[in-house]
């Protein structure tokens, strides 16, 4: 669990990072601003790190660009795996 917690922790940041779109929501009083979130996430995530008898993992550098559309390596096969059934079956109805 532990290294599941280490290998993500550098993806949380982005939670909290704000694109345009998300920016003329708040704008607009229909979404809040995620950066307002972050304080009171990391508290609870925290706690209940701590409380699981998990290490918070030291401060490193965050991983972003997903919301610009900027992605690892890894997203292609991804994507081919979640894409097959549509795919394998044009024009299905759920």
């Amino acid at each position: 669990m532990q290294q599941a917690v280490d290998n993500l922790w550098r993806f949380t940041g982005e939670l909290f990072l704000a694109d345009e779109v998300e920016l003329s929501l708040v704008e607009q009083g229909i979404a809040v601003d995620p950066r307002e979130l972050q304080a009171e996430w990391q508290s609870a995530v925290h706690t209940a790190l701590l409380d699981s008898g998990l290490q918070i993992p030291q401060e490193a550098a965050f991983r972003s660009g997903g919301k610009q559309g900027l992605h690892s390596e890894h997203l292609g096969p991804l994507l081919a795996e979640m894409q097959y059934l549509q795919r394998s079956h044009p024009g299905l109805q759920w």
